[in-house]
């Protein structure tokens, strides 16, 4: 990681010698310089993790909880500020240092480089998670103002970027194919410039993509994941696509490890807790704070037993959880785990193995691919998602035997197939918030029951988008209004393209 400090320190030193330059235009500079802060922009920082990773989607699909009412998402509520943080974020940030370096190999002519295909597959990570969240958003046009000057880029709809990723993708996988090598090298601090990790990497996000269109379009969802499949996807927890990250040092930080840093207030949902009972992950994901309500210190011990794991229940305020259980503090409540998950060095996992054995036993299930033995990949996932738990903390290892009690105790049956497939995807997705509340708008599973906080904007329903940028509505009110007038209104219980009401 001191790889950023030296390439930042290097680049200041860089272009002086032309003053003269139209700052509309794209500068030239090495790939290696650009590549490591647009993959670190893309992990996130403390700012719209806060707000759109954990205030809103953790709390939305009840892996958290919380009793401070700036936690809006816990109770339906809408935060301005907090719902257009991602898209505040990441567009100035990881879309526009995307697009310039796709933008520069454009130009030198190096479209057909592994490089440009890197650049492209994180570029549909990154709109990915944009379009997931907001539904119709600037994609063709977006992070061009400093390339030919337009500010004001119109809104795509989500069902033609969702066609337009999938042809990067398939394009990508067919240069990764060829067999080149990259000019990265270090510089690319997801897999050292490992040609085949991107290739899987690669074909399991356009599984991800088929995935997310099965309520939508079933049939272009089954043609493009059979290719997804056909073409290789992750096999093994060595192909995970995660951010190293590291304390203390500026970017390079996890955003949800500055956020629990700042914020001691998140709690374990109680919905989330019930489910771990029995399973080997529950004082790995979960751990008690470090004082009880009266004050007095824990030891470590206590704080991980795992009987004593307490969740709390989502939608109350500290007055409504006084009413409830005559309760003032929610020191009694399990936090996420201070020991293993909640580190400033913690990884960030942007898509991970087990998750693509979870969406591989959906495809099997629904249509006979993946070999057609859902069950199969079902346990390869669960077992998958536990045992990457250790990339956090070597403490975090759950060992084989525990993993096959867990399994036998929670055998595939297939007359709930996709509600048990797709529940296990939530659990493994925990701090993956984003995509797990994304996950859960397409599958329905699991089966949350919603809270009705008084005052929520959504009449008691779990929203399904978050809302934009407001300041869109006068400095691009022309594309707002048609992207308003498409999608529909500009509120939390608008559903995106994909997410079609059955």
């Amino acid at each position: 990681m001191l790889l950023i400090g030296v390439l930042v320190l290097q680049s200041c030193d860089e272009g002086f010698e032309e003053l003269n330059v139209d700052p509309t235009k794209a500068t030239e500079m090495n790939l290696g310089y650009k590549f490591p802060s647009a993959v670190l922009y893309a992990s996130g920082q403390r700012y719209e993790s806060w707000r759109a990773n954990l205030i809103y989607s953790s709390t939305m699909i009840q892996h958290i909880a919380n009793t401070e009412t700036y936690w809006s998402g816990d109770k339906y509520l809408l935060n301005t500020a907090y719902a257009e943080a991602f898209w505040t974020a990441q567009y100035p940030q990881t879309v526009k240092s995307i697009e310039d370096m796709k933008y520069t190999l454009e130009q030198a002519g190096d479209s057909s480089s592994v490089d440009y295909a890197i650049v492209r597959t994180l570029r549909v990570f990154e709109y990915q998670k944009l379009t997931d969240l907001y539904g119709d958003v600037p994609y063709s046009e977006a992070g061009k103002a400093f390339i030919n000057g337009d500010l004001r880029p119109a809104y795509d709809p989500q069902e033609d970027i969702y066609a337009d990723m999938l042809n990067e993708l398939e394009e990508s996988v067919a240069i990764f194919e060829t067999g080149g090598s990259s000019s990265l090298g270090s510089a690319d601090i997801l897999y050292g410039g490992d040609i085949e990790k991107w290739r899987k990497w690669a074909n399991s996000l356009m599984l991800r993509l088929a995935m997310r269109m099965t309520k939508v379009d079933e049939a272009a969802a089954q043609e493009w994941a059979q290719k997804a499949i056909e073409g290789g996807v992750m096999e093994s927890n060595a192909d995970i696509a995660y951010v190293v990250h590291e304390e203390g040092n500026g970017i390079v930080q996890n955003g949800n490890g500055e956020t629990f840093t700042a914020d001691g207030t998140p709690r374990m949902s109680d919905t989330f807790i019930e489910f771990l009972q029995n399973d080997p992950r529950l004082t790995i994901y979960a751990s008690l704070p470090a004082t009880d309500a009266d004050d007095n210190a824990r030891s470590e011990e206590e704080r991980m037993d795992p009987t004593a794991q307490r969740g709390l229940p989502n939608g109350l305020d500290i007055s409504l959880l006084k009413d409830l259980t005559g309760e003032s503090s929610t020191n009694d409540y399990s936090e996420p785990n201070r020991f293993y998950m909640t580190s400033e060095a913690a990884p960030m996992f942007f898509q991970t193995y087990a998750e693509v054995e979870f969406m591989m036993a959906e495809a099997a299930y629904r249509w006979g691919i993946a070999g057609g033995d859902a069950e199969t990949h079902y346990n390869a996932g669960i077992r998958a998602a536990m045992k990457y738990l250790e990339l956090y903390s070597p403490e975090a290892t759950i060992s084989d035997a525990e993993i096959d009690a867990y399994i036998a105790a929670n055998p595939y049956n297939t007359a709930n197939a996709l509600e048990q497939i797709n529940t296990q995807y939530w659990a493994a997705t925990f701090l993956n918030e984003i995509e797990s509340y994304s996950n859960w708008r397409r599958s329905g599973f699991p089966d949350l029951t919603p809270v009705n906080y008084p005052g929520n904007v959504t009449n008691g329903t779990i929203p399904r988008r978050l809302t934009y940028m407001t300041s869109e509505q006068s400095t691009n009110a022309e594309n707002y209004n048609a992207a308003v007038q498409s999608q529909g209104p500009d509120l939390l219980t608008t559903r995106v393209w994909w997410d079609v009401e059955q």
